[in-house]
């Protein structure tokens, strides 16, 4: 038997970032025969069930790259990473030495809540605006973002170039001290401005997929894994089977077992078709 789980953005949604009819046709009716699958993602549970929609999944998602592992009917936690909130103010001091403003989700009393204080770059632009547009509940605007870290910080991202960012990230890791888990990843829908994102290091696909196959009854099934991009490469090395899509970049290819088509050809799907059906 085997556990099957997706990576989304590049990976199982369509070019736009949509979940493709063929590919909610094609996970729904197997779903409904019994596979055993879910997602883990770098976006929230908000985003995801908004993506996903009816899909009949049975299973929590995993989100904000392993900081939370949620019920995805009702959008509940049953898991949540967060940062020790002292080190989140010395990283959110450290950004702001290096003259960039960050957004921060945090999840506390008031539950999960995703601040901004200010913009200084398209790309910010961009991202206040899609999240207005969306109407993310957690979206709100601070006067000091300083004053909202007394609450857990689950997530800090920075949205800039790419020199800049490089720059920030080298004393971040050293500041933490392996105390968390940074990335910075090209935005796929608009080249050029990438994200550094900052968990807890307790964040990470990997660590979250152990976590639910420990809670759900699955730790003796196979585990199979798709992904794409840097934040998916822990998951590839633990998993049994790590699948690349054929667009992921050359770090994800390095430690696949398999890279399959891209993701604009429903590949995940039809993979996971052929393969579990095969014959054991």
């Amino acid at each position: 038997m085997t556990l099957y789980v997706s990576d989304l953005d590049g990976t199982l949604l369509d070019p736009q970032g949509q979940l493709a009819d063929s590919t909610r046709a094609g996970l729904s009716r197997l779903l409904d025969e019994g596979l055993t699958f879910t997602v883990a993602s770098a976006r929230h549970i908000v985003s995801i069930k908004q993506l996903l929609g009816d899909l009949p999944l049975q299973l929590p998602v995993i989100s904000s790259n392993g900081a939370y592992l949620s019920d995805f009917a009702s959008g509940r936690h049953e898991m949540v990473n967060a940062m020790e909130p002292s080190l989140a103010q010395e990283v959110f001091a450290l950004i702001r030495r290096h003259g960039k403003m960050p957004f921060v989700a945090t999840h506390g009393p008031q539950g999960d809540q995703l601040f901004w204080q200010s913009v200084h770059n398209e790309a910010q632009q961009r991202f206040v605006e899609e999240r207005h547009r969306n109407r993310d509940p957690r979206f709100r605007q601070a006067e000091r973002l300083q004053d909202v870290l007394h609450d857990p910080a689950v997530t800090i991202v920075v949205v800039d170039r790419a020199e800049p960012l490089q720059a920030l990230m080298a004393e971040v890791e050293q500041l933490a001290a392996g105390r968390l888990e940074i990335h910075m990843n090209e935005d796929l829908y608009r080249p050029g401005w990438p994200w550094l994102t900052i968990h807890d290091r307790r964040a990470t696909k990997d660590q979250a997929i152990k976590t639910l196959a420990e809670r759900y009854g699955l730790h003796e099934r196979e585990i199979v894994v798709f992904g794409d991009h840097v934040n998916d490469v822990s998951m590839l090395r633990a998993a049994h089977r790590g699948i690349a899509v054929g667009n992921a970049i050359d770090a994800v290819k390095a430690v696949a077992h398999q890279v399959i088509g891209p993701h604009h050809e429903d590949s995940v799907v039809r993979f996971i078709e052929t393969d579990w059906r095969r014959p054991l």
